[in-house]
């Protein structure tokens, strides 16, 4: 694959910027947009990325032709990707479902924006929900939640191999926060870290005669029969929860004897990171755990880490009204912890906020 970085650089840039070189690293082909706030600058980046590496990129009429036209392009082996949020978000759970119930493996980027749709623009954590379990499906997606520049630029790479590897769709959720600061990150080409790029191919068109040459593809969208939606409902949901263990992202750090652990995801965490540092400098035994991955989320690494460290509380923070919470009840269900929670929907969250959360608790 041709190389797109050369030798690995420090660059200064933002996280929408970031999103676009990721991209053109990774070998995209073409993205598909609509303009929304505050993902716009992934679109404009790109426009003028894309044609000096040769390169595509079509504006659709809005975000359900933005969503469509990327599951087509997959399907001829292009590696197309989209990116929207909030409300475009919304409108994209149509062509993200059809992507789940097909199997094609669409790459969006989420920049997080507060509802509703002309709602706050700049920030939020308010579209976990929408992300992890929207659409009119069973929530079979792949959702990384970055915390960083760095961390877009890796997911984004990965998120791509990601997508072609299990063919499911893959989405790496960001926020307005990410979208629009500046912060350094290494820029370099996947081949030089030793990934090797997975590479697109047609899943239809493709040579040989059915039944001698090649089994069929069975890109289906729409089923008839109530019995034929049940065996493949329950056949995706198999390889899914088989494959979940392979994809399954987390961090932990202090929870081994922690009487209680934070719990946050994407930019929260970076607060949280600080706030158990600072805690922990104070004589409070405070944990940390990060889910990098919400779908399929490390239910059973959030468990051991529950029963290994005796704690006696969860605080969950989150900018969001129990989005993340929500996720996590389910996941730990019969688990006996108390669970407090640190709800800013809209609102960036700092250490100070987290500490004091904490000292309220204990």
């Amino acid at each position: 694959m041709e190389k797109i970085i050369g030798e690995p650089k420090k660059a200064f840039m933002t996280g929408n910027e970031t999103v676009a070189w990721a991209c053109l690293a990774a070998g995209a082909d073409i993205m598909f947009g609509y303009p929304i706030t505050p993902q716009n600058e992934v679109m404009h980046y790109w426009t003028r990325l894309a044609p000096k590496y040769n390169r595509n990129f079509l504006q659709t009429e809005d975000e359900l032709s933005a969503g469509f036209t990327t599951c087509g392009a997959v399907q001829v082996g292009k590696k197309a990707f989209t990116a929207t949020a909030g409300p475009g978000n919304v409108l994209m759970q149509e062509p993200f479902g059809m992507a789940e119930a097909m199997r094609l493996p669409v790459l969006s980027i989420i920049q997080q924006r507060g509802g509703p749709s002309s709602g706050t623009v700049v920030y939020s954590q308010q579209e976990v929900t929408l992300t992890t379990y929207g659409g009119n499906g069973e929530g079979h997606r792949i959702v990384y939640s970055t915390a960083s520049h760095q961390e877009i630029y890796d997911y984004v790479i990965k998120g791509f191999n990601t997508a072609w590897k299990y063919r499911f769709p893959t989405f790496i959720l960001g926020d307005g926060y990410q979208a629009k600061m500046r912060e350094p990150l290494e820029m370099y080409d996947p081949q030089d870290k030793g990934i090797e790029i997975i590479q697109p191919y047609p899943l239809i068109g493709i040579p040989g005669k059915i039944g001698e040459d090649r089994e069929p593809q069975h890109l289906c969208n729409i089923y008839s029969l109530e019995e034929e939606l049940y065996e493949v409902v329950m056949r995706v949901s198999a390889e899914y929860e088989s494959i979940s263990p392979e994809i399954v992202e987390f961090q932990a750090r202090n929870c081994e004897d922690a009487d209680i652990i934070i719990i946050s995801h994407g930019v929260v965490s970076r607060a949280a990171d600080d706030a158990v540092k600072i805690l922990r400098a104070q004589g409070i035994k405070a944990g940390y755990f990060r889910p990098i991955t919400l779908r399929p989320f490390p239910q059973q690494q959030l468990r051991e880490v529950i029963v290994q460290s005796g704690a006696k509380c969860l605080l969950i923070a989150e900018s969001a009204y129990g989005q993340l919470e929500k996720l996590i009840k389910q996941e730990i269900y019969g688990e006996t912890v108390k669970i407090e929670n640190l709800f800013m929907p809209g609102v960036g969250i700092i250490d100070f906020d987290i500490i004091k959360k904490v000292k309220s608790i204990i």
